[in-house]
């Protein structure tokens, strides 16, 4: 790192001072060619003196540096490291760099499907994978000296957030954790909970972007500042962007703005009128090619545009290699075709066609790429590399490209402001907004950074400033505790120690937080209470008593009126039906009260009576029950023709002249009677209310009114205790249910203690047991009690890979058609499969357990298929004519995830096992071709 020659005298001897102090910092720094933030520095200061760290800073602020350092440190001292990332893709990243810098003999890395050199100093892994050495009594960890964790506020993720919380907790103290994290607002709380459960932790956050970002809008081709200083000097939203909004929507008028699918509504009025007959043009988006063309004008490459849709990705390259486009010139496009070549040589050459290789290699030489979960892994990495490199300009992307992968660019776009997250479209939430954003702006390459969003109806600049602006994105805890990590807590530390190490967890902590809160409301009620009942003065018992049979009595004449609108809801009803055609009613009440001549009685025994009528003044229709308070009769008769078309306003008049002639008067307003004078209870009651003592006091009502107040602030504060109550431990007791039904199914027993304390009994983990503690899945109980009960014995290799894929696959939500599977073994196992879940899912409803996820066939004939060893090409077809069409890269990630699970079962049971030696034969019949490439 090179001298700073800026410095003055005073300030050159402090930091001359400060390296002296942190030598291997300053070792470390000076392999570096540039000059560190402060924040870069106080995080490694922290470590170096001995402390854990959690430093929170943007995307592409540098804050990887802390961790390489923690890296730099281990080496230094002899110990290891182990550096783990939520994805293997940032594994793979990670693994590379460090490799480059220390040589391949010092890093290794593991993930599920990759194990190299795993007892170097410093080891690159995914999390799962330190939590599983964790849980297994790893003998690497009394070598380990820190463990950075980057990307730690994953620990926020729904689905596999809990293991990050795992390995904090159950790391040895004499670990220093370094942990990495994007922005949060509650990083302090964060740290908070990091020094109660590791001890010293430093908290370093850092909401400073070293490149700046500059917020654009672009309406249809022309782009325009997101912000614009006023006449002070602050920064408001741009009245120019504004108005070209206001007149974009104007001109597309009410059928324009209709019908726009993935945008919900962030209008505001549109000035100005609609086009003549309300038919204005359908809004069109600028194309793809539009967009490129105005950003590479603009010096704005490369960019990365967030498209929320696989699809839509791929749509957009194709389009822009239809329309010719190319970002490459002829050195580039050498230099890209080298790079595909060395990315993609264990790729089978009979498989490229089916793979899109030809129409994937084109578009990256044109410089143009998409990025999302369904490529495949080999041709992912290979746009990651290219984008890196600048041999790619544009990237068409999904979210998942936000999530930790190193691939930042001078430019974002952003087409809508709206995704599926898997059950509903819902608006991007400021977080995610500037996630995504943070991608733009390149660190020692670019001024600045900027993020542009495409304007199309639905879409106000005030909303999107609002995304642009906001600063709230708290950390929530995801934790909780399930079947594998209940045996396991118990096998290690037992039950009483397994609920404290909950207890400790980042969810109870946020919990308990909460009820701080609450416990203070409770605690001001409880004053105010107290002060209530001193303001309703003496006998307040007795007046208590006094309001709660007011409360008796108005209970009882309220039940005593459902009754009766219930009764005579029944009579008018009954003597609806009785009605005939031509009988005279009056209508009570109402506009169309008055007298009114039945025409068709209605009567339907599906149904209550709806009579169609003719009124006095001309009008007819159905009339029910709700017309009238009392049982309807007939005040007479008059004689209609046996056709009446009440439609025509010639036989309305002539009707209703008819029943005017009739003479008939409607019959006067009847008061309803009541039962209430005839019900004892009710009677009963009202005497006890008169011969109470607090009945006669002069100042009744006044101290009525305080008891009332009273009784109402008792029941908010009821409602507040059972939630504290409900929060409070709330991680012990799922523990506690879960513990109870792994009791019920014989993974758990309970025993004598055996130390003649007569302190009770202990629980213990059975054989069953040791099995789940070793099956880490989304389905580990499901997978356990299949092999308890045998349910997939006697099948062969690529019958048994097929079954189990059940328990890994789950359908995307375009997934159309039932799924079949491979009839014979295959069907019988999938059927008794199912049966299983059934009654796992039966018992977790029984003990308040979320329940596991269903089996999904989705991928059985597939994985079925590839094990028996057809080609690529025919599973892929065979695949979409049943409709269950795959992308190469499901396929292959869904193979690795089976691969996974299989491997697991071949550990557990071993070889020797019928089911755990056809678990083995199936890994290496998955393991091949396309699955197999990248994969050591």
């Amino acid at each position: 790192m090179a001298e700073r020659l800026d410095l003055s005298p005073a300030e050159a001897y402090v930091a001359a001072k400060r390296r002296a102090s942190y030598p291997q910092l300053t070792e470390f720094a000076a392999q570096m060619a540039f000059e560190f933030d402060d924040f870069q520095r106080r995080g490694c200061e922290a470590l170096e003196d001995g402390h854990g760290v959690l430093v929170c800073a943007p995307t592409g602020a540098g804050k990887t540096v802390v961790g390489e350092f923690a890296v730099h440190l281990a080496l230094a001292e002899g110990r290891r490291c182990f550096y783990t990332t939520p994805i293997k893709a940032l594994s793979n990243q990670k693994y590379a760099d460090l490799t480059a810098r220390y040589g391949e003999g010092s890093v290794g890395l593991l993930t599920g499907d990759t194990a190299i050199n795993s007892t170097a100093p410093v080891v690159v892994m995914t999390t799962e994978v330190l939590r599983n050495m964790l849980y297994a009594g790893s003998s690497a960890i009394n070598e380990l000296s820190y463990v950075v964790m980057d990307e730690i506020h994953y620990l926020a993720d729904r689905f596999r957030g809990a293991v990050w919380e795992e390995v904090i907790l159950h790391l040895p103290e004499h670990v220093r954790v370094a942990g990495l994290s994007a922005t949060v607002s509650n990083a302090e709380e964060f740290g908070e909970w990091l020094v109660e459960v590791r001890g010293d932790t430093a908290v370093v956050v850092d909401e400073h972007r070293p490149v700046p970002l500059w917020q654009h809008m672009m309406v249809g081709k022309q782009m325009f500042d997101l912000f614009a200083a006023d006449g002070e000097g602050r920064a408001r939203i741009n009245p120019t962007l504004v108005k070209r909004t206001e007149e974009a929507r104007a001109a597309l008028g009410p059928a324009g703005l209709r019908g726009q699918r993935g945008q919900r509504n962030h209008r505001g009025r549109g000035k100005g009128p609609p086009p003549r007959g309300g038919r204005g043009p359908k809004f069109r988006p600028p194309s793809r090619m539009d967009v490129i063309q105005r950003l590479d004008t603009e010096g704005l490459l490369p960019a990365i545009v967030f498209i929320f849709s696989r699809a839509g990705c791929d749509a957009a390259v194709e389009q822009c290699a239809r329309a010719d486009a190319r970002l490459n010139g002829p050195e580039e496009v050498e230099q890209v075709r080298a790079i595909v070549d060395a990315r993609t040589a264990d790729l089978p050459e009979r498989d490229l066609g089916v793979l899109g290789y030809w129409e994937w290699r084109d578009a990256l030489e044109r410089g143009i790429a998409a990025h999302h979960a369904g490529l495949l892994p080999a041709f992912k990495e290979t746009v990651e590399e290219l984008f890196v490199r600048g041999l790619v300009k544009v990237v068409f992307a999904t979210e998942t490209l936000a999530l930790g992968i190193n691939m930042p660019a001078r430019t974002v776009v952003l087409e809508r402001l709206v995704k599926y997250n898997g059950e509903a479209h819902v608006d991007l939430t400021p977080g995610e907004y500037t996630q995504l954003t943070g991608r733009a702006g390149r660190r020692g390459i670019d001024v600045e950074g900027y993020a542009v969003v495409l304007w199309q109806p639905g879409v106000d600049p005030k909303h999107v400033a609002g995304l642009a602006s906001t600063r709230t994105y708290p950390l929530h805890s995801s934790f909780r505790p399930g079947y594998n990590m209940a045996v396991n807590l118990v096998g290690q530390v037992g039950v009483e120690q397994a609920r404290e190490l909950l207890e400790q967890s980042f969810a109870q902590f946020q919990a308990d937080r909460s009820v701080v809160g609450l416990s203070r409301k409770i605690d001001r009620n409880n004053e105010a209470l107290t002060g209530y009942a001193e303001a309703a003065g003496e006998d307040f018992a007795q007046l208590r008593e006094y309001v709660e049979l007011r409360r008796k009595i108005s209970d009882r004449e309220k039940t005593l009126a459902r009754k009766r609108k219930y009764a005579r809801q029944d009579e008018v009803a009954d003597s609806l039906e009785r009605l005939r055609k031509g009988d005279v009613i009056s209508i009570p009440n109402g506009k169309r009260a008055g007298l009114a001549v039945v025409i068709d009685p209605g009567t339907d025994p599906a149904r209550e009576p709806r009579p169609v009528v003719v009124t006095e003044d001309r009008w007819s229709g159905p009339l029910s029950v709700a017309d009238f308070p009392s049982p309807v009769s007939s005040l007479g008769r008059v004689r209609l023709p046996k056709h009446v078309d009440v439609r025509s306003p010639r036989v309305r008049r002539d009707v209703a002249s008819s029943l005017r002639n009739t003479g008939i008067a409607p019959p006067g307003k009847k008061r309803g009677k009541t039962d209430a004078h005839s019900d004892p209870e009710l009677s009963r009651l009202r005497d006890e209310l008169r011969a109470h003592p607090a009945h006669g006091l002069a100042d009744r009502e006044s101290r009525v009114r305080w008891v009332e107040r009273y009784e109402r602030l008792e029941q908010e504060n009821n409602k507040l205790e059972r939630k504290v109550a409900a929060r409070t431990h709330s991680l012990a007791r799922s523990f506690d249910k879960i513990r109870a039904l792994l009791t019920e199914r014989g993974y758990l027993a309970d025993s004598e203690s055996g130390d003649g304390s007569g302190d009770g009994r202990i629980t213990r983990v059975t054989e069953h047991g040791y099995r789940l503690a070793r099956i880490y899945s989304e389905s580990d109980l499901l997978t356990a009690e299949c092999i308890r009960r045998d349910v997939w014995r006697g099948l062969g290799p690529a019958e048994l890979a097929a079954v189990v894929s059940t328990l890994v696959y789950e359908a995307r939500r375009d997934s159309a058609g039932e799924p079949k599977v491979p009839s014979g073994g295959v069907a019988e196992a999938w059927e008794h499969t199912t049966r299983v879940w059934s009654e796992l899912a039966e018992d977790e409803r029984r003990h308040k357990l979320e329940r596991t996820r269903e089996p999904d066939a989705g991928f059985a004939w597939p994985v079925y298929r590839w094990a028996r060893g057809e080609s690529l090409e025919k599973v892929m077809t065979a695949s979409e004519s049943a409709g269950q069409e795959l992308s190469a890269g499901d396929f292959v990630r869904w193979c690795r995830q089976v691969v996974d699970l299989l491997e697991q079962l071949r550990d557990v049971l071993g070889n020797s096992d019928e089911i755990g030696n056809a678990a083995g034969d199936a890994v290496r019949a998955i393991r091949r071709g396309v699955v197999a490439a990248g994969a050591t």
